[in-house]
């Protein structure tokens, strides 16, 4: 595992998952924070702690990493020294701040014959896999178009985007393939943005702005799809009906030429149930309402909501390590939802839509927006 106390942590669940891999010995833990690696030794189970990483890596030789801090300012190296190390690679999500960053990602991968899966564990859901079978067997008919919303609160719009919606990326693709482009915009309070809006999130993010995105993204076949965050006003009010406002759309509606389905982004199993509506005009009415999709859950650590959601994951990628195929959710996907969460804001700044993939690689969108003032 390499964590980093104090600087973006041990993820959400991608170190503890392993104590649950039956074919799993974890053995060590870098941590450049002496107390926050040795409880991060205790409570992982690992035989033997490391200040940097680099040498845990020379030293010990592991089979797999879990590259684990939320803050994304260390993970590009994190995961090319694990890579040129020979491990294969879990990674908390989102995947890169720039196009730069993902590309040598990808790179590096490839180029040391690693296989890297990023923890978008709504890939290995199974209220995922069986709402794309019920669309795939045309339960809804035809896709029309789909529609994303993030968390939606105090961190609407850019931050909202950058934290959540590579979730919301990840499953457009899982549904509906790679994007061509996108057609994007991003305000500030209502207002164009500016270069003034731009700024750092609550953790290191790379550059963000916005707190109302609107999203389109073109797919082949002439479907759309569509994401959207704005702020609650209320989301920061310590009340009670704040905090059941907060978040309560965020997820995925799947509208086709017969019905509709709706699948919330939720930790499985927790909050995770989906639900079919089989009506053509996509509202209840007398002949048709709600129906739950009957799932069969896990429940090997159903008390556990992190070890749940990402040990099918981790069993995913030992399955493709052993198979030699790619994971679930490999460094190609997590490259695609950084093209198109940089795409959004491309988009913006170039007030027209941006193609996909994106020919400028280099840098990020917004700093355009700030090069451009200066």
């Amino acid at each position: 595992m390499i964590g980093d106390t104090g600087r973006g942590g041990y993820g959400h669940g991608v170190a503890t998952v392993w104590g649950a891999v039956a074919d799993a010995d974890v053995v060590a833990v870098a941590d450049p924070d002496a107390g926050g690696r040795e409880k991060a030794q205790r409570s992982l189970g690992a035989d033997r702690g490391y200040a940097d990483y680099r040498e845990m890596l020379d030293r010990e030789k592991p089979d797999v990493v879990s590259v684990c801090p939320r803050w994304m300012d260390q993970r590009t190296e994190m995961v090319i020294a694990a890579a040129e190390a020979g491990c294969h690679i879990y990674s908390e999500k989102a995947f890169a701040a720039t196009l730069g960053d993902a590309d040598r990602m990808v790179e590096a991968v490839r180029r040391n014959g690693v296989k890297l899966q990023l923890a978008h564990q709504m890939r290995r859901s199974p209220v995922t896999l069986e709402v794309r079978r019920l669309v795939e067997a045309g339960e809804i008919g035809a896709v029309q178009e789909i529609r994303t919303r993030g968390k939606e609160d105090r961190r609407a719009g850019g931050e909202d985007l950058m934290v959540l919606g590579s979730h919301l990326c990840d499953v457009l693709r899982i549904f509906l393939g790679d994007p061509r482009w996108v057609f994007a915009h991003v305000t500030e309070d209502g207002e164009e943005l500016r270069a003034e809006h731009v700024r750092e999130g609550t953790e290191p993010l790379g550059p963000i702005a916005g707190r109302e995105i609107a999203a389109m993204f073109a797919f082949d076949g002439g479907v759309h799809g569509y994401l959207g965050s704005k702020q609650n006003r209320e989301a920061h009010l310590p009340t009670e009906e704040a905090r059941r406002n907060t978040g309560v759309r965020f997820g995925t509606t799947i509208y086709g030429s017969r019905g509709v389905i709706h699948l919330p982004n939720a930790i499985y199993p927790q909050g995770a149930e989906a639900h079919i509506l089989r009506n053509p005009r996509w509202i209840p009415d007398a002949s048709a309402g709600w129906e739950a999709i009957p799932v069969e859950h896990d429940r090997r650590f159903e008390d556990q909501t992190h070890v749940t959601a990402n040990l099918r994951m981790a069993e995913d990628l030992l399955e493709a390590i052993r198979d030699d195929r790619e994971p679930a959710c490999s460094e190609r996907a997590g490259r695609w939802t950084t093209e198109m969460i940089s795409g959004i804001y491309a988009s913006q700044v170039a007030g027209a839509p941006a193609r996909l993939p994106q020919e400028e690689r280099g840098g990020h969108p917004l700093e355009r927006l700030t090069n451009a003032r200066n």
